[in-house]
């Protein structure tokens, strides 16, 4: 298997991929891919390898690790190089932003893929032939996998492990780095909270910091359209046109919050917080996790909760 060396990667995905395979029945190798063997890294480092983009004609597995986001444009040699392994039956996964370099590919074109969610709008809006998956911690989809930010690197190298050698090796794997050899949930509940009160929504912010000072009533559409003086109809188009959701959904959102500030802050029973946010019982809290976060309030709290 081969870990392409971009110029200025991030220096922890690329160690991931050379964490998880060294020694695990993978004959791992670096490959330069620009001219002269060096690369730019962090800090100032110059990364080096004894290999070149030839590399490439002969690896079954292929790991892209994260690009810089700034100004990046992969060479055109290396996109060649990933389009004819491809095309040959080769593996090939990007971590994080590497998913530009596999969609700058054309790789990606009518595919699922997954990348850290803050690029994902920017993979949607560069590559509109791609199916961003913006919750995935990792997408498999055969020859082509790839994985949202950082510590999702280690999830998707333990799915290959764990798909190639069976989830003893890769819990044996994890084992050894320290890390669950399988994490719950998806992306979603790492990604920060919408704005309360989105920029453009000027003329209903008094009535969106009246709602939000009350997500714990019954609130009706019809009583935040009164409270802005208008007709329900009225008020859901502009409502719409300023927010960018329906005012149900912003409520949903407002209140999914609100619930996962409490687990985070508080030891307030889940009944209590489901209460507090407006979301009823436990198991209605539960039901809006499992479907927005793909976890539950337990598992949330476990891994956020304050020391």
């Amino acid at each position: 298997m081969v870990v392409t060396l971009l110029e200025e990667t991030s220096l922890f995905e690329l160690a991931v991929p050379c964490a998880v395979f060294a020694g695990e029945g993978y004959e791992l190798m670096l490959c330069a891919t620009s001219p002269g063997g060096a690369q730019r890294a962090p800090g100032g480092l110059r990364l080096t390898a004894e290999r070149g983009l030839e590399a490439l004609r002969e690896a079954d597995l292929i790991v892209v690790p994260a690009c810089m986001m700034d100004g990046y444009e992969p060479p055109h040699a290396l996109l060649d190089a990933l389009r004819e392994a491809h095309e040959r039956g080769a593996r090939i996964a990007s971590l994080c932003s590497g998913a530009f370099v596999l969609a700058a590919a054309g790789l990606l074109d009518g595919r699922p893929a997954a990348t850290h969610w803050m690029y994902a709008e920017e993979l949607r809006r560069r590559h509109p032939y791609v199916q961003v998956d913006d919750r995935s911690l990792y997408v498999d989809d055969g020859s082509i996998l790839t994985s949202a930010g950082t510590a999702a690197a280690i999830d998707l190298c333990l799915h290959i492990v764990r798909g190639d050698y069976g989830t003893a090796a890769a819990a044996e794997v994890g084992r050894r780095m320290v890390v669950a050899p399988h994490r719950e949930g998806d992306q979603t509940q790492y990604a920060a909270p919408l704005a309360p009160v989105p920029p453009r929504a000027q003329g209903l912010a008094p009535v969106l910091d009246w709602a939000l000072a009350r997500l714990h009533r019954p609130l009706t559409i019809a009583e935040l359209a009164s409270r802005a003086g208008m007709s329900t109809r009225t008020f859901g188009r502009h409502f719409a046109q300023e927010v960018g959701v329906t005012p149900l959904k912003w409520l949903n959102q407002q209140r999914l919050s609100r619930a996962r500030e409490l687990l985070e802050t508080t030891d307030l029973p889940v009944d209590t917080v489901a209460e507090r946010s407006g979301l009823g019982s436990g198991d209605s809290l539960r039901q809006h996790f499992h479907r927005a976060l793909s976890t539950t309030p337990a598992a949330y709290r476990r891994t956020f909760r304050a020391a």
